[in-house]
């Protein structure tokens, strides 16, 4: 099994080239591409986790900005190019650039995340009207969750 240095330099990123350093792994360092059956693992799991991102994207309960942070680790590893497209997109791409090149969440982002589980949790315990103990159980999971949202880092450039 053979894995080679990948490049990121030849890939076309709206980021500023002297970012792509960043963007692609700690100063300094390039990423280390997988190849063979790795790299065909690789690419299954960020199109799943793509899949989820997206779902992510559209229903409340699922957060979206952990599966789009695995899918562009898998794909950075497998597929730089591929990686390039995601962090050009529109609608992923900047969450995705802003942990990757400035190393943070934006607060807008934190927001969003929290408002959404927040309704997403009342909407489920009061649609289900579970009994006190699962809802407790439920209460403390978004708690955990929400907790882990905003112990993370804002971005140290490029936006609040």
């Amino acid at each position: 099994m053979h894995s080679n240095t990948c490049n990121l330099a030849t890939q076309r990123i709206s980021v500023p080239p002297q970012t792509w350093p960043l963007a692609a792994a700690p100063a300094g360092h390039s990423p280390t591409c997988v190849s063979g059956w790795k790299r065909c693992v690789y690419l299954a799991l960020a199109f799943l986790f793509l899949l989820m991102g997206i779902a992510g994207a559209l229903l409340p309960v699922v957060p979206a900005t952990p599966f789009l942070l695995l899918t562009s680790y898998f794909l950075l590893h497998s597929s730089p190019r591929l990686n390039a497209r995601l962090l050009n997109s529109k609608l992923f791409g900047p969450i995705l650039v802003d942990w990757q090149v400035h190393g943070g969440v934006r607060n807008s982002v934190k927001i969003k995340a929290v408002t959404a589980v927040v309704m997403a949790v009342a909407l489920t315990i009061f649609v289900t009207n579970q009994a006190m103990l699962p809802s407790l159980v439920v209460i403390t999971l978004a708690a955990v969750g929400i907790g882990v949202v905003l112990a993370l880092p804002a971005p140290s450039t490029g936006g609040q």
